[in-house]
C-alpha cells in the first residue's frame, strides 16, 4: 500500500490545517516513510510514536526562529503521525510504543501485510483520492507539477470544497 498513506494525509491535513499555504511535499514523503521498515523485516521504529514524536521536538528546537523553514519541515513528522494512524499501527503496542516496551523488535509483520486483504479496498480508496488531487491541482500541466515541486502547495484540498 502506497497511496492509501499519501491520500489519506494530504486530505486529513487540508481538513485539519485549511492552510493554503501549507508544504504537501516533505507531507507525503512522511507518510510513506514507516513503509521502509519493511526493508528490515517488519514492523520496527519507523511505526513507532515515539520516533515521529521525537522527530517533531526535534524539528521545533532546531528550526526555532525560522518559520518558513519549519512549516516546510514539519510535514515530515506530521505525514509519519498520519501514517500510523491510516496503518492502524497502535494495535501493536510493543512497536507503536517502542522502546517503553522493550527495546527488542519481535517478528511484527508491517501493519498493512498483517491485515491481509482489507489493504486491497483501502488502497483503490488511495488511488481515488490521489486521482482527484491529480485532477483537481491539474497535475497534467507540466508546469503545474513543476510549480507543486517548487513550493509544495496544492490548488485543491480538502478545505476549498465547499
Amino acid at each position: 500500500m502506497f497511496f492509501w498513506f499519501i491520500g489519506t494525509a494530504i486530505m486529513s491535513v487540508g481538513l485539519v490545517f485549511r492552510d493554503p499555504r501549507f508544504d504537501y511535499r516533505l507531507l507525503i514523503v512522511g507518510s510513506v516513510i514507516p513503509i521502509g521498515d519493511g526493508l528490515f523485516g517488519g514492523s520496527k521504529a519507523l511505526h513507532s510514536v515515539t520516533v515521529a514524536i521525537l522527530l517533531l521536538g526535534f524539528l521545533m528546537v532546531l528550526t526555532a526562529g525560522r518559520k518558513p523553514v519549519r512549516k516546510m519541515l514539519l510535514g515530515l513528522p506530521i505525514g509519519m503521525i498520519l501514517h500510523l494512524v491510516f496503518d492502524g499501527a497502535w494495535n501493536n503496542t510493543s512497536v507503536f510504543w517502542w522502546p517503553f516496551f522493550g527495546v527488542m523488535f519481535d517478528d511484527s509483520p508491517l501493519p498493512v501485510i498483517d491485515r491481509g486483504g482489507w489493504g486491497i479496498p483501502l488502497e483503490i480508496v488511495g488511488i481515488v483520492l490521489c486521482v482527484w488531487l491529480w485532477r483537481h491541482n491539474d497535475f497534467s500541466d507540466a508546469a503545474r507539477r513543476r510549480q507543486f515541486l517548487r513550493d509544495g502547495e496544492l490548488d485543491a484540498v480538502p478545505e476549498r470544497f465547499a
